[in-house]
């Protein structure tokens, strides 16, 4: 049984548990009374849009932006054998994800950076291990001393997409993924 809501519907509409939203519109009643209620509803204003001047991210191409930031940073922290430009690449692909991608993809955006980090610098470390005598060994020393010289850094990219991405609307998309599980949408 559906929750009660107190509020009556209004006037020429039906409640909101019988309401054909989601509902297949395919067929001829459907579609006739679509274009009353499409009469009979208010106006609203389009959403506003982002500004023509600032391009926009989807999550996966933020992620993508993670890793090939920190994949770079890595290869140049070994170049110049100073870690802190691996930790300053990734801190700053972070703040440039976290405030280019599109609001409706922070959520996927929110969980990725030490994911997309790990998935980077293994990549790194298993380039510069190539033609090392011992492979596994030079890896699994350079994984290890990789991260714990930017652990840091990682905490800083990290806590830096959740803070920004909870002012850019992130609460709105749990509340959304927590109304689909429970199929309320």
């Amino acid at each position: 049984m559906p929750p009660r809501r107190q509020e009556a519907p209004e006037p020429g509409r039906a409640p909101y548990f019988v309401r054909s939203e989601g509902r297949d519109t395919n067929t001829a009643m459907a579609q006739k009374t679509q274009q009353r209620s499409d009469r009979t509803a208010p106006r609203t204003a389009p959403p506003p849009s982002a500004p023509a001047g600032l391009p926009r991210l989807t999550g996966r191409g933020g992620v993508l932006l993670i890793v090939l930031f920190s994949f770079t940073g890595t290869m140049i922290a070994h170049a110049v054998s100073w870690p802190a430009v691996l930790g300053i690449a990734f801190s700053a692909a972070c703040l440039l994800t976290a405030t280019m991608v599109r609001p409706p993809d922070l959520l996927s955006l929110s969980v990725s950076p030490p994911i997309a980090f790990f998935v980077s610098v293994v990549s790194a470390e298993s380039l510069l291990a190539l033609g090392n005598e011992g492979f596994t060994r030079v890896l699994v020393l350079g994984l290890a001393s990789r991260l714990a010289e930017v652990a840091p850094w990682l905490f800083l990219g990290t806590a830096l997409v959740l803070v920004i991405a909870v002012f850019r609307g992130l609460p709105g998309n749990l509340r959304e993924l927590g109304d689909e599980l429970n199929g309320r949408r």
